[in-house]
């Protein structure tokens, strides 16, 4: 099923579920933007309360949700077992993606991102509405463990045997700088993909046919970031591309140097 959508292909759904994910790493909550305007239909969904975990002491910024939490959460919103979804934020697809790959994750198949976002939406000269919609009570059950999941063990072992990739900005990968975390570097043996590769030069996702020659010779590889966000994003690109759901190592750097994990500077030989 193919987890991108354009603009058009919203519009002409007889009743979709539209998630609004909009969000700012870092920055306050978007809820007074979707009240400035928001897609039909759409419901507004916290980013990280929502569909994250709370924070702990390991696991990293954007832990998984608790499966009961995030179920609670999507039946608020209106999904059904056989509902398709459509996700969007403002169109770098980073909230949207890992919102998608968290639906899938818990076993919920039609699902997509609307690609380029809410911009792409309005450049289509297609309405915003103002209005909260009143969404009867979806009956989804959440069934995690439907895509492949890494922890630290998990991900430093992937990096000894098949190819982990590292799709930070390469001056965070080798150590340069860390804007965010604690420890600047990236996990031993990893090698650097950035995530900017993915983008198409009017916004959204490149196509296919270039995402696929991105990604063709990364068959076996497995994803990670700083928190889980830009992994599940490359994760929609591969998945866009026409190949197989990669696995993700969902904690990523903040939960790798949460426990104190070797860390690698420089290039990867």
């Amino acid at each position: 099923m193919r987890p991108l959508i354009a603009a058009d292909e919203v519009a002409g759904l007889a009743e979709p579920v539209v998630l609004d994910v909009r969000w700012t790493l870092g920055g306050p909550t978007r809820e007074p933007d979707y009240r400035e305007g928001h897609l039909p239909y759409a419901v507004w969904i916290d980013f990280d309360r929502d569909i994250c975990g709370p924070v702990g002491e390991n696991g990293g910024r954007h832990p998984l949700p608790d499966p009961d939490s995030l179920q609670e959460v999507l039946r608020a919103a209106g999904v059904n077992e056989d509902s398709t979804v459509v996700v969007y934020d403002d169109g770098d697809g980073m909230a949207a993606a890992r919102t998608w790959w968290t639906l899938r994750w818990a076993g919920h198949e039609d699902v997509h991102v609307l690609d380029g976002g809410i911009d792409a939406w309005i450049a289509a000269d297609y309405p915003l509405v103002y209005t909260d919609p009143e969404p009867e009570r979806g009956d989804i059950a959440v069934r995690p463990g439907a895509l492949p999941v890494l922890d630290a063990e998990g991900a430093a072992a992937w990096a000894e045997r098949h190819e982990l990739v590292d799709v930070r900005a390469a001056e965070r990968y080798r150590g340069d700088n860390e804007p965010v975390d604690p420890v600047a570097g990236h996990i031993p043996g990893a090698i650097n993909l950035p995530l900017s590769g993915d983008n198409a030069p009017e916004g959204g996702l490149a196509d296919a046919e270039a995402l696929r020659g991105r990604y063709e010779d990364h068959r076996e590889a497995a994803f990670y970031c700083g928190s889980g966000v830009g992994a599940a994003r490359a994760a929609l690109a591969f998945t866009a591309a026409g190949l197989p759901t990669p696995p993700v190592y969902i904690g990523s750097w903040s939960d790798w140097v949460s426990r104190g994990r070797e860390v690698a500077t420089g290039e990867e030989r």
